[in-house]
Order: C-alpha cells, then sequence, then structure tokens
C-alpha cells in the first residue's frame, strides 16, 4: 500500500545548508508517533480530514510494534519536520527469511505516506534509505505503477508472478454478484444470493465442467496450525529464499491474520494420500461460505497438481462462490490448468537487497513468498 507522490511535489536537490538542518529528520517511529501516523493514514489513504477509525491506532501499535524480530532499526521510520511533526512515513514490519542457509532480517514495507510539500520532501528522504545500497531485503507486494518504477530505480527488481491474484469461479452467477457488490452492494443481500445460489445449482448440473475434479486417491482433510507449521519448514526448503518462520513468528503472523475477520475465518487443510501421509496443506479465510482467500499453498515437490486439483475441489464442495489467491511461480502449471480460472494484477511486487544471490535467486523464481510472508492478511487492506 503506498500513496504516489506527484512529480511536481518532489523537493529539488537540497543546499548544503538546507542538508545540513535537515539532518536527524529521518527516525524509527516510536510508539509515540502512532497518533500522528494514524491521522496520516486515514489522510492519505481514506480520504478523511481527521477522522480516524476507532481502532486504527491499536491496530498500528499491534502490528508494527509486536513482531518477535521487532527492533527499531528493523521497523518503521517518519521524517519529523520539527514544527510539523510527522509528514511522512514508510511503515514496515521485520521478518526472518532465511536466504542460502543464513538468515536474514527483511523489511516487509506496507505503507509510504506523505502530506503536502513538507511530506513530500521527508518521503524523498525516506526512499532513499530503501535503496538497494542499504538493505539486506526489503520488499512490497502491492505497490503501484509509479513507486515500482522507483524501487526499480533504486536498485530492486519486480517479481512478475507474485504481482498477480488468481481467481477461480466456483458458482459464477454468485460469484459475479460478489464481485460487482462493491458497486452495488444490494447483490450480495440474502435474499439475491439465495436466488442465484439456487441458479448456479441448476447451472452446474447442466455444466459438469464447473465443478473441479478431485486427483483420485487423495483427500483434504481439516486440520491445525500446528500441522500447516510441521510442513512449512520441510515443504520451502527446495528455495533458497523462503521465509524462516520460527514459531514465535509464526504464531505470531497467524495471530495478526486472524485478527482480519473482514475476509472471514482463518483455516487450515492438509492433503494426504492413501496412505494418510500428508503431502501438503492450505492456509485460507473463509467467508460465510462465500469467498475463499487463500493466502499460502505448501507442497512436497511435485505434488503441485495433487494439492492445487484437492484444494479446489475441496473449496467447490464446501459451497464457496469462489477462491483468489496470490500468484506463485511453483504452482503455475497446476494452477493454470484449472477452467474458469482468471488472473488479475493485484499491484507490483517489489525487492530490493545489496545481496547479487538474493536478486540473482529471485528473478529465477527461486523464492517462496506471499501471504503471511506479504501484507495479504493486513487488515490495512481491507478495513479503517
Amino acid at each position: 500500500m503506498d500513496a504516489e507522490l506527484r512529480d511536481d511535489l518532489r523537493p529539488s536537490s537540497p543546499t548544503r545548508d538546507e542538508a545540513a538542518s535537515r539532518v536527524g529528520g529521518v527516525r524509527p517511529m516510536a510508539r509515540s508517533d502512532v497518533p500522528a501516523v494514524a491521522k496520516l493514514f486515514a489522510r492519505s489513504f481514506r480520504d478523511r480530514e481527521g477522522a480516524v477509525a476507532p481502532d486504527l491506532e491499536a491496530y498500528l501499535e499491534t502490528v508494527f510494534f509486536g513482531s518477535p524480530h521487532y527492533r527499531p532499526e528493523h521497523g518503521s521510520i517518519v521524517h519529523d519536520s520539527g514544527a510539523s511533526g510527522v509528514t511522512s512515513a514508510i511503515l514496515a514490519i521485520p521478518m526472518e527469511f532465511t536466504v542460502h542457509g543464513r538468515k536474514v532480517i527483511a523489511k516487509l514495507l506496507c505503507a509510504f505516506m506523505a502530506e503536502g510539500k513538507e511530506g513530500a520532501a521527508g518521503a524523498a528522504r525516506l526512499a532513499r534509505q530503501m535503496r538497494a545500497a542499504k538493505q539486506d531485503m526489503c520488499f512490497s507486494d502491492n505497490s503501484s505503477p509509479v513507486s515500482a518504477d522507483h524501487w526499480v530505480a533504486g536498485g530492486g527488481v519486480v517479481l512478475p508472478i507474485q504481482s498477480l491474484e488468481w481467481h477461480r469461479s466456483f458458482r459464477p452467477l454468485s460469484a459475479g454478484a460478489i464481485n460487482c457488490s462493491r458497486h452495488l452492494p444490494a447483490l450480495r443481500s440474502r435474499p439475491v444470493l439465495h436466488l442465484l445460489g439456487r441458479m448456479d445449482d441448476v447451472l452446474r448440473r447442466r455444466r459438469p465442467s464447473l465443478v473441479p475434479p478431485a486427483p483420485s486417491g487423495y483427500r483434504t482433510i481439516e486440520t491445525s496450525v500446528d500441522a500447516f507449521f510441521a510442513c512449512a519448514g520441510p515443504m520451502t526448503e527446495r528455495f533458497s529464499i523462503r521465509p524462516t518462520w520460527s514459531r514465535p513468528e509464526f504464531d505470531w503472523l497467524h495471530g495478526m491474520a486472524a485478527l482480519n475477520n473482514g475476509l472471514g475465518t482463518l483455516q487450515v487443510r492438509s492433503v494426504v494420500d492413501e496412505s494418510g501421509r500428508t503431502i501438503g496443506a492450505f492456509l485460507f479465510f473463509g467467508k460465510s461460505k462465500l469467498e475463499a482467500t487463500v493466502l499460502n499453498v505448501l507442497c512436497e515437490a511435485g505434488r503441485e497438481f495433487e494439492v492445487v486439483g484437492q484444494m479446489f475441489s475441496y473449496l467447490d464442495a464446501e459451497g464457496y462462490a469462489r477462491a483468489s489467491g496470490i500468484a506463485q511461480p511453483f504452482m503455475m502449471n497446476a494452477i493454470s490448468r484449472q477452467r474458469r480460472l482468471s488472473f488479475k494484477h493485484r499491484g507490483y511486487f517489489c525487492m530490493v537487497t545489496r545481496h547479487a544471490e538474493i536478486k540473482e535467486a529471485a528473478l529465477h523464481n527461486d523464492i517462496y513468498i506471499g501471504g503471511l510472508a506479504s501484507e495479504s492478511w493486513s487488515r490495512l487492506l481491507t478495513d479503517f
């Protein structure tokens, strides 16, 4: 999430005296800055003058100061303009990644905000802190086109596949109504969806291709967060770049994601073979049997078709009208075989790093990222 800076508000290069007078303006965000940052967020992203959602401040403090890896040097930064206070900020969450066997604290950038000419000047200074030469690993999963250009100019890269979101329709009439309800809320009413659901039932009987087939010999079972965590390490170790997900960090991320009631209830399912051995798992939000938002899919290497097929078959059988999730390179072949599937640009997935091996691995799709290791679960995208 980022607010674009207009070119006419970008400051010219400061003189030596001006630069000296601004030293100290960029600093780590403190808890005392939260009220000012909340107001800045509301004005930048919600067009609210001074009106802050009731629990926004508490959420900002919980998310941006609560990570087990939080340290001031790994967290959010602000530009303090003195008398005007905080006029620009970059919100960031530290996440631990394993990179070619070593651990690195990465920064997930969640919002880039600026207000007025003072804010634009501060934003330019904040942006310079995020250049590749200064970062072990820094990424954002929903940058605008303008911001993506600045990431690249700063030595970063864009991950094109992770910038896509897949959508799979199971009940096309109900799914269409849900999609249009952002503009026509009445389409999401219970009577309308009930009627469309009955029509979808008739349509599905006449067109069996709407129903995704389940791979033979496998089944999907309800399971626990512990079971998902047990799969995470072994099933992602084939990637040179992957989230480390220590138990404290994983539990914290899962807890933060579970706060997003707007996306539904956070659930875990495992895919098992005939012997009962787990070959994959997926973590998703389920909302009133209408929408399923998939955060993470795990699988053993070579089991992508079975796990993806079981996932779609299960979500369909549970009665969801549609499902969506972030695209991942290792799943693209399996996902693209699905009927009634489309891809949508969700925002640019950008990354900067001063390490050539990280950049090379990311560009060659040797990376597992997204879902819990992204901003997809954040209430900043759906609430307030």
